[in-house]
């Protein structure tokens, strides 16, 4: 694609990287069968090659107007595009440049503003958004429908086990999970202590920024990326961890995108890079002890219970991991049920479910009809987001699977 952006962005450092993803794109149209929001509403422009267009005319210093910000805040980046590109298009990285300039070009107004930065300023921090989600779990019975959706009822976490072994990781926290889930994280550990391996919390380390940045606020996002950085480092430096651990994919995704989050930061450039190496997703550190997860589980088979599988988009398409869970679920005695059009997203997407409801609950019904059409008694899933939006559209349990190999190796053992 030909390109020739405007002056005002023509020599910056986001200029430059979106002038070479522009030219990359040679208009064949691929992305738009795996766009979840052109499958739904058949426009072009809210598909990804229609976007990227859109984009290119507000690079190029085109009038930008509340439409093309309509188009853009449709899009969910969940990256499928990205997955389909046979020109490896990095479309995620455009859209956040574009959403970027539209924003400060069509500033937002009324509610929608109210709206968006209060999404910034109040999900990013687990103190106010614990307090905030303890209060909701306390009247949950009396809350609206829309809100109880977004609040799960609790579940005890269990057991952290000590830290007993030679071989230890870090776990993110994040930000809304401790609040909505703190089972995961729990279940986490106690998996890894079962393999070997001890897992803690770095005091200090928060949302990893992924809110800001698609609400477009990088400046936002790098400040929560040098947060987590700086509770990491001491670790890293010492040389006491082996990882970086992550039990939402969603996370995963963007802490492993630090280096580029950060490569313009002198001071914390190198240490992003390194941050980003040492990123691993809960999957490929206990498919990476396979040996002695299997002699945990020897013995441990009955009849096998039927589970369905949703591939968070930012597992598949952002950390591009696929089939690493479901071995492992498989190994533990599920029976994975057929999932029609998984690679399309359930419209949970971060703070999309809030901003665009009617088409997040579209996909969530979709979504949900292909998860149960195997007769699953159970969903699993990667990401946080994605299990408290599919649980409030079903009475079937959705759980992160980390939960259920927890539960697994506990009854073998």
């Amino acid at each position: 694609m030909q390109t020739q952006l405007a002056d005002f962005i023509r020599d910056t450092a986001e200029g430059r990287e979106a002038d070479e993803i522009l030219r990359k794109c040679v208009h064949c149209g691929f992305c738009t069968a795996t766009c979840p929001t052109y499958q739904l509403l058949g426009d072009e422009l809210d598909g990804p090659r229609g976007r990227i267009y859109l984009i290119k005319q507000v690079l190029e210093g085109q009038p930008v107007t509340e439409k093309t910000r309509l188009h853009l805040d449709r899009c969910l980046t969940c990256r499928s595009c990205e997955s389909t590109c046979p020109s490896g298009v990095h479309y995620s990285r455009l859209a956040d440049i574009g959403r970027h300039v539209v924003e400060q070009r069509v500033p937002r107004q009324g509610g929608d503003r109210i709206v968006r930065w209060a999404l910034r300023e109040f999900v990013p921090r687990p103190g106010l958004f614990g307090a905030a989600m303890k209060l909701g779990q306390a009247v949950r019975g009396m809350l609206p429908q829309v809100l109880r959706d977004k609040v799960p009822e609790l579940r005890a976490p269990g057991i952290w086990p000590q830290a007993r072994h030679q071989r230890r990781m870090l776990v993110l926290a994040g930000c809304v999970q401790p609040s909505m889930a703190p089972i995961i994280n729990a279940a986490a550990a106690r998996v890894l202590d079962a393999l070997g391996i001890s897992l803690s919390e770095a005091a200090g380390a928060g949302c990893c920024g992924a809110v800001r940045l698609h609400l477009s606020d990088p400046g936002g996002a790098r400040e929560d990326a040098r947060r987590n950085v700086d509770a990491w480092w001491p670790a890293i430096e010492r040389g006491e961890i082996e990882a970086i651990v992550m039990t939402a994919s969603g996370c995963g995704a963007q802490v492993k995108d630090y280096a580029h989050l950060l490569q313009h930061d002198t001071a914390y450039a190198d240490k992003a890079r390194r941050v980003a190496e040492l990123t691993r997703d809960i999957g490929e550190i206990v498919a990476g002890e396979a040996a002695a997860l299997q002699s945990k589980l020897a013995g441990r088979r009955g009849e096998a219970t039927a589970l369905a599988w949703h591939a968070p988009c930012s597992l598949q398409h952002g950390l591009r991991l696929r089939g690493t869970v479901e071995a492992l679920l498989e190994a533990a005695g599920y029976r994975l049920t057929p999932v029609r059009d998984a690679h399309l997203c359930c419209g949970s997407a971060g703070t999309y479910s809030l901003l665009q409801p009617e088409l997040s609950q579209r996909l969530r019904t979709n979504k949900l009809e292909a998860l149960h059409e195997g007769g699953a008694e159970t969903i699993a899933s990667a990401n946080i987001g994605c299990i408290t939006h599919l649980q409030a559209g079903t009475a079937t349990p959705v759980r992160h699977w980390i939960e259920l190999l927890d539960e697994r190796l506990r009854s073998a053992g």
